[in-house]
C-alpha cells in the first residue's frame, strides 16, 4: 500500500510537471493560413511568453487553405462587384499586407507563394454593362491601375472572350495586369518557418494534434487532444467550419447554424491569360463562375466553382457529417424555419437546383458549360475535365433568430476566447485579422504584454495603419 501511495505521489508530481510544461499564455487551434498568421504575429511582434499552435493534420493548411481547395485569388476589392466602396477600401489595405510580407522573403520562397496575374471582371449584356460602368465610376480613384475595356480592348488581353461571341452582344470589362494569385498553403508554411527562425523558443507547433474538447476551469482553458491536455490563459479557435462547433460546446453562438456549400471545379487547356470573374449576384454569397490559371497546375484554366448543398464540414470527408449536424442544429424549429425562408427565395432555390444538376453523369458537364460560355463562348464540353481532388467547403452562417443568411467572416468573442469563421476574403486578409485578434488578446491580458504594432505595420503593411476597428467582412445580410 505504501509503495502504491508513493507511486501515486510520484505520478502526480510528474503529471503536474507535464501539465505545467503544456501550459501556454495563448493557444491557437487550427493551422490554416489564418491560424498560422496569428501564430506569426504573436511570436514576432509581441512579448507574450508562450504560444502554441495545434493542428490536427501532419502539415499546416490542409483544409480550405490548401491550394486545391480555393481559387488562389488575392481579393483586394477591384473585381469583386459585391464589395461596397467602403469595404473595398478596407479590404484593399488589408489584403495588400500579404504581398508586402512575401516580398521581404528570399526570392526562392517568394516564387512559391505569390504569383503576378492579370485580373478581370466581365459584364455581359446591357444590364450588366450598365452595372459595371457604374461600378467603375465608384472605384476608379481607389484602383488607379484598373482599366475599363470595351470589346476591342478585351480582345487584346483575353482573345478567347471575344472569339465566337455574337456581334451584337454587349460586353465590358474592368481589368488590371497587377493582380496576384496566392498559394495559401505555402503562405501558411512560410509563417511557421518565420516563427522557427525567430528567437522565441516558447512558440511551439504541434502537428497531428486533434482537439477533442475545450473546457474552462479555474480561469484557465483545458484543451484535451490526442497528444494530452494543454492549458492556456487565452484560446483562439481558427478552425473555420469547426469553430462554431467548439463555440457551441462552451455555450457561445447557439443562435447560429451553417449552410454547407461544397465547391468543385473543372479544368480545360489554357484558354485565359489571367483571372476572369463575372458579375456577382448579390443575392448569393457564393462567387459567380470564373476562370483562373492554377498556380499548381501549369498550362490549364480552372473553371468554377459549382456549388451544392453537402452536409459535411470538410470537403471529401463524409466522416465530418456527424460534426456538421452537431454544429448546425438542423432539428431545431428556428433552424428549420430559417432554412425554409432562405431556400424559398426563387433566385437561391433555382441556383442550388441547377448546381445539383451539374454533378449528374454525362449531362452535368454540358449543363455547366453555359456558365463558362459566358466567358469563353467557343468552349465545348469535350474541352472540360472534372478537377478531381479539387474543391473546398464554404459554410455560410445563418442567424436562426432573424432567419437571415450572413455574409463574410464570423467572429465570436467570449471570456478570454475567440472563435473565427473565415469564408472569403478571410485568407486574403489573414494578416490583418491576426493584428485584430492580437489587439483583442492584449485586452484579455489587461495589457500585461505589449504588441509592437508600429513595427508590424512597417514590415507587413507598408507603413499603413491597420485600423482594426473597421471590419473587412461584409455587413450585409441575405433575408
Amino acid at each position: 500500500m505504501i509503495k502504491i501511495y508513493i507511486s501515486n505521489i510520484i505520478y502526480n508530481i510528474i503529471l503536474n510537471i507535464i501539465m505545467d510544461k503544456d501550459k501556454y499564455d495563448v493557444l491557437i487551434i487550427g493551422g490554416g493560413v489564418s491560424g498560422t498568421a496569428l501564430f506569426y504575429v504573436l511570436s514576432k511582434y509581441t512579448d507574450i511568453s508562450s504560444v502554441a499552435l495545434l493542428e490536427k493534420y501532419n502539415k499546416v493548411a490542409q483544409v480550405n487553405s490548401r491550394g486545391r481547395n480555393n481559387s488562389q485569388t488575392l481579393h483586394v476589392g477591384d473585381i469583386e462587384t459585391n464589395y461596397p466602396l467602403e469595404k473595398a477600401k478596407i479590404v484593399k489595405t488589408a489584403a495588400m499586407m500579404i504581398p508586402t510580407y512575401v516580398k521581404k522573403l528570399h526570392p526562392d520562397e517568394q516564387n512559391k507563394i505569390l504569383f503576378k496575374v492579370s485580373k478581370m471582371v466581365l459584364a455581359v449584356a446591357k444590364d450588366e454593362v450598365v452595372q459595371l460602368e457604374k461600378r467603375y465610376e465608384e472605384i476608379k480613384e481607389l484602383y488607379p491601375d484598373l482599366q475599363k475595356l470595351d470589346k476591342r480592348g478585351i480582345e487584346k488581353v483575353e482573345p478567347n472572350i471575344t472569339k465566337g461571341r455574337r456581334e451584337n452582344e454587349e460586353i465590358l470589362a474592368l481589368y488590371t495586369h497587377d493582380g496576384y494569385a496566392v498559394d495559401y498553403e505555402m503562405l501558411a508554411a512560410s509563417f511557421v518557418k518565420e516563427v522557427k527562425r525567430g528567437a522565441n523558443n516558447w512558440s511551439n507547433l504541434f502537428l497531428g494534434c486533434k482537439v477533442k474538447n475545450i473546457k474552462r476551469t479555474d480561469d484557465v482553458y483545458q484543451v484535451a487532444t490526442n497528444q494530452g491536455v494543454f492549458k492556456a490563459g487565452v484560446v483562439v479557435v481558427d478552425a473555420d467550419s469547426y469553430s462554431l462547433l467548439f463555440a457551441k460546446s462552451l455555450g457561445y453562438g447557439n443562435k447560429f447554424s451553417l449552410v454547407p456549400i461544397a465547391g468543385n471545379f473543372y479544368f480545360s487547356d489554357r484558354l485565359l491569360n489571367g483571372k476572369v470573374y463575372t458579375i456577382q449576384n448579390k443575392k448569393l454569397p457564393f462567387a459567380s463562375v470564373h476562370g483562373d490559371p492554377d498556380v499548381q497546375v501549369s498550362n490549364k484554366t480552372r473553371w468554377g466553382p459549382t456549388a451544392k448543398f453537402f452536409p459535411v464540414l470538410e470537403s471529401g470527408k463524409l466522416s465530418t457529417s456527424v460534426d456538421y449536424f452537431k454544429s448546425a442544429g438542423l432539428f431545431r424549429y428556428c433552424t428549420a424555419k430559417s432554412f425554409i425562408k432562405i431556400l424559398s427565395d426563387h433566385t437561391r432555390f433555382k441556383y442550388l437546383v441547377k448546381n445539383a444538376l451539374y454533378d449528374l453523369p454525362l449531362v452535368g458537364k454540358i449543363l455547366f458549360l453555359a456558365n463558362i460560355r459566358k466567358i469563353v463562348p467557343s468552349i465545348k464540353a469535350r474541352d472540360l475535365k472534372k478537377a478531381k481532388g479539387f474543391g473546398g467547403m464554404r459554410l455560410q452562417r445563418v442567424d436562426t433568430e432573424t432567419h437571415e443568411l450572413q455574409l463574410g467572416e464570423g467572429r465570436i468573442i467570449g471570456n478570454h476566447i475567440i472563435f473565427n469563421m473565415t469564408p472569403s476574403p478571410g485568407a486574403s486578409v489573414c494578416l490583418f485579422n491576426a493584428v485584430r485578434d492580437t489587439e483583442e488578446i492584449m485586452k484579455f491580458f489587461n495589457n500585461k504584454f505589449s504588441f509592437d504594432k508600429y513595427t508590424m505595420e512597417n514590415e507587413c503593411a507598408g507603413g499603413y495603419p491597420c485600423e482594426t476597428n473597421r471590419s473587412t467582412s461584409l455587413d450585409a445580410y441575405f433575408s
